[in-house]
Protein backbone atom coordinates (compact mmCIF):
# COMPACT_ATOMS: atom_id res chain seq x y z
CA UNK A 1 0.00 0.00 0.00
CA UNK A 2 2.80 2.38 0.72
CA UNK A 3 4.40 1.71 -2.54
CA UNK A 4 1.01 2.41 -4.52
CA UNK A 5 0.70 5.83 -2.43
CA UNK A 6 4.21 6.43 -3.38
CA UNK A 7 3.88 5.97 -7.21
CA UNK A 8 0.94 7.68 -7.37
CA UNK A 9 3.11 10.79 -5.31
CA UNK A 10 5.25 10.07 -8.15
CA UNK A 11 3.20 10.10 -11.04
CA UNK A 12 3.40 12.93 -13.55
CA UNK A 13 -0.10 15.02 -13.00
CA UNK A 14 -1.00 18.09 -15.03
CA UNK A 15 -1.60 20.32 -11.49
CA UNK A 16 2.37 19.75 -11.05
CA UNK A 17 2.93 21.37 -14.48
CA UNK A 18 0.94 23.91 -13.93
CA UNK A 19 2.40 24.63 -10.69
CA UNK A 20 5.87 24.54 -11.79
CA UNK A 21 5.20 27.08 -14.84
CA UNK A 22 3.94 29.41 -12.37
CA UNK A 23 7.26 29.47 -11.19
CA UNK A 24 8.65 31.04 -14.21
CA UNK A 25 8.69 34.56 -14.26
CA UNK A 26 8.82 36.99 -17.33
CA UNK A 27 12.21 38.87 -16.15
CA UNK A 28 10.65 42.60 -16.95
CA UNK A 29 7.55 42.18 -15.19
CA UNK A 30 6.73 40.85 -11.60
CA UNK A 31 4.40 38.03 -12.45
CA UNK A 32 4.47 33.99 -13.90
CA UNK A 33 4.10 33.44 -17.76
CA UNK A 34 0.69 31.69 -16.88
CA UNK A 35 -0.98 34.53 -14.79
CA UNK A 36 0.21 36.54 -17.74
CA UNK A 37 -1.63 34.42 -20.32
CA UNK A 38 1.47 33.65 -22.16
CA UNK A 39 0.75 29.95 -22.32
CA UNK A 40 -1.91 29.29 -25.18
CA UNK A 41 -1.45 25.35 -25.34
CA UNK A 42 -0.12 22.57 -23.27
CA UNK A 43 -0.28 18.70 -23.99
CA UNK A 44 1.24 15.91 -22.13
CA UNK A 45 2.03 12.61 -24.72
CA UNK A 46 3.18 9.20 -24.10
CA UNK A 47 6.86 8.54 -25.20
CA UNK A 48 8.35 5.04 -25.98
CA UNK A 49 10.30 4.35 -23.12
CA UNK A 50 7.56 4.69 -20.80
CA UNK A 51 8.29 8.50 -20.08
CA UNK A 52 6.05 11.42 -20.65
CA UNK A 53 6.77 14.45 -23.25
CA UNK A 54 5.08 17.34 -22.52
CA UNK A 55 4.80 19.89 -25.40
CA UNK A 56 4.10 23.70 -24.83
CA UNK A 57 2.60 26.58 -27.05
CA UNK A 58 3.02 29.95 -25.78
CA UNK A 59 3.92 33.59 -26.69
CA UNK A 60 5.80 36.60 -25.12
CA UNK A 61 4.45 39.77 -23.92
CA UNK A 62 6.29 41.48 -27.44
CA UNK A 63 7.71 39.49 -30.85
CA UNK A 64 10.78 41.36 -30.01
CA UNK A 65 11.62 39.85 -26.65
CA UNK A 66 15.17 39.53 -25.75
CA UNK A 67 14.37 37.66 -22.76
CA UNK A 68 12.43 34.65 -25.25
CA UNK A 69 15.60 31.90 -24.67
CA UNK A 70 15.94 32.77 -20.99
CA UNK A 71 12.78 31.91 -20.56
CA UNK A 72 11.76 28.86 -22.89
CA UNK A 73 15.08 27.45 -21.51
CA UNK A 74 13.80 28.21 -17.94
CA UNK A 75 10.16 26.24 -18.52
CA UNK A 76 12.10 23.70 -20.25
CA UNK A 77 14.61 22.69 -17.59
CA UNK A 78 11.87 23.05 -14.61
CA UNK A 79 9.15 20.44 -16.59
CA UNK A 80 12.25 18.34 -17.20
CA UNK A 81 12.67 17.57 -13.53
CA UNK A 82 9.13 16.51 -13.19
CA UNK A 83 8.29 12.92 -12.31
CA UNK A 84 8.11 10.51 -15.80
CA UNK A 85 9.06 13.29 -17.87
CA UNK A 86 11.65 12.67 -20.84
CA UNK A 87 11.20 15.18 -22.89
CA UNK A 88 9.90 18.72 -23.03
CA UNK A 89 8.94 20.67 -26.24
CA UNK A 90 8.22 24.52 -26.46
CA UNK A 91 7.05 26.55 -29.43
CA UNK A 92 7.00 30.16 -28.94
CA UNK A 93 4.20 31.82 -31.38
CA UNK A 94 3.03 35.01 -32.17
CA UNK A 95 -0.19 33.86 -33.38
CA UNK A 96 -2.91 35.04 -31.69
CA UNK A 97 -0.31 38.25 -30.31
CA UNK A 98 -0.68 38.41 -27.10
CA UNK A 99 -2.68 41.37 -25.31
CA UNK A 100 -2.92 42.61 -21.88
CA UNK A 101 -6.56 41.41 -21.70
CA UNK A 102 -5.32 37.80 -21.73
CA UNK A 103 -3.72 38.74 -17.73
CA UNK A 104 -5.27 37.31 -14.96
CA UNK A 105 -7.10 38.97 -12.54
CA UNK A 106 -4.05 38.77 -10.20
CA UNK A 107 -1.53 39.64 -12.70
CA UNK A 108 -3.27 43.06 -13.68
CA UNK A 109 -3.36 43.92 -9.51
CA UNK A 110 0.52 43.21 -9.49
CA UNK A 111 1.41 44.86 -12.58
CA UNK A 112 -0.99 48.15 -11.49
CA UNK A 113 -2.88 47.73 -14.59
CA UNK A 114 -6.73 47.64 -14.98
CA UNK A 115 -8.64 46.64 -18.48
CA UNK A 116 -11.90 48.64 -18.88
CA UNK A 117 -12.05 51.49 -16.56
CA UNK A 118 -11.34 54.67 -18.29
CA UNK A 119 -7.49 56.61 -17.03
CA UNK A 120 -8.48 59.19 -14.19
CA UNK A 121 -9.45 62.69 -16.28
CA UNK A 122 -9.34 60.99 -19.42
CA UNK A 123 -12.40 59.81 -21.73
CA UNK A 124 -13.06 56.71 -23.14
CA UNK A 125 -12.70 57.19 -26.49
CA UNK A 126 -8.98 56.06 -25.83
CA UNK A 127 -7.84 53.12 -28.20
CA UNK A 128 -5.21 52.19 -25.33
CA UNK A 129 -8.43 49.81 -23.42
CA UNK A 130 -6.13 49.89 -19.95
CA UNK A 131 -4.88 52.55 -17.15
CA UNK A 132 -2.55 52.46 -14.90
CA UNK A 133 -3.52 52.26 -11.35
CA UNK A 134 -2.11 54.99 -8.74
Amino acid sequence: MATEQSEQAAALREEMIWAQLKTVRDPELPVNVVDLGLVYNLAVQPVENGGKRIELRMTLTAPGCAMSDVIKREIETKLARLPEVSAVHVEIVFEPPWKPSMMSEAARLATGMDFGAPAAGSSRSGTSGFKILR
